[in-house]
């Protein structure tokens, strides 16, 4: 982590790939700056020492970890993704949450969680790249044999894609681990299949293991996850991102399925076109 990120995506990768080398302290830090990257463009050194419980001088080598001279040099990478990424949905939610009321009384319950909701969205179309849509969509589409996997807090998703994915006439099958056969079942995947895994902090020791073993088997892993120091980065072909919000004391589940609708009708789309190649070359034909 020592030459100079020039990009948001830059500082992303150079953490993931060096956070086991850094210090405690510094490994806050890098979490902080994948979590709550707006935090950071916006707050100084003291405030975001504070929130990340580290000394100031701590922000200065992590800013220097990453090749830059000092904090507000880092820092303007961070501002420039947010100037570049920002929507006017942010500035709505942070008047509804300094205006509205208290989650306790009537509608604020709803209120807040509509609000959260809608940052989630938010934060979702930043973090989640066409590309790697498309990257996962191919694997699907392909695959001889889809085998999806979540446990816990992220089982609906599972549910849910294996369900979808069947819809579209694909042969995707739910490990749901039913009667403890989970690495039995498992143990199937192979070589042409494709296994769609979703897994947040804290993450699924099973699932991780599994996808692991099934990479290493040379079956295509599509990842759904929260951040870039996930475990299923590493062992995944295709890694969507979608931040922690593992500091909300109940986590919502909404930017996942959301995503999970768009790989789901994104392969539609793409089975759609693939169908109707041979019918456009036999018009042209005649």
């Amino acid at each position: 982590m020592s030459e100079r990120a020039a990009t948001y995506e830059d500082i992303k990768e150079a953490i993931s790939e060096g956070y086991e080398r850094l210090s405690p302290q510094l490994q806050r830090i890098a979490r902080f700056a994948l979590d709550k990257p707006h935090d950071l463009a916006l707050g100084t050194v003291a405030t975001v020492a504070k929130a990340t419980e580290v000394q100031p001088s701590s922000m200065i080598r992590f800013a220097n970890a990453l090749g830059f001279s000092g904090f507000s040099q880092m820092q303007q990478v961070f501002q420039n993704h947010l100037v570049e990424r920002s929507t006017s949905y942010r500035e709505r939610i942070a008047r509804m949450r300094r205006g509205g009321a208290a989650p306790n009384e009537g509608g604020g319950v709803l209120h807040q969680f509509v609000g959260e909701a809608m940052a989630e969205l938010t934060q979702l179309e930043e973090n989640v790249h066409a590309a790697d849509i498309k990257a996962a969509v191919k694997i699907l589409a392909a695959a001889r044999e889809i085998h999806v996997l979540a446990q816990r807090r992220a089982f609906p998703i599972a549910s849910y894609l294996a369900y979808a994915l069947n819809q579209l006439e694909l042969n995707a099958r739910l490990l749901d681990g039913l009667g403890g056969m989970l690495y039995g079942f498992a143990s199937g995947i192979a070589r042409g299949d494709a296994l769609l895994v979703a897994s947040f902090s804290h993450y699924s020791p099973e699932v991780i293991d599994i996808a692991r073993a099934s990479r290493e088997r040379g079956v295509r892993v599509v990842a759904i996850t929260d951040s870039a120091l996930s475990p299923l980065k590493p062992v995944a072909n295709v890694c969507f991102e979608l931040g922690d919000d593992s500091a909300r004391p109940f986590r919502s589940l909404i930017g996942p399925l959301c995503l999970a609708q768009a790989l789901v009708v994104s392969t539609g789309h793409h089975l759609a076109a693939a169908a109707a190649k041979p019918a456009r070359k036999a018009r042209r034909a005649t």
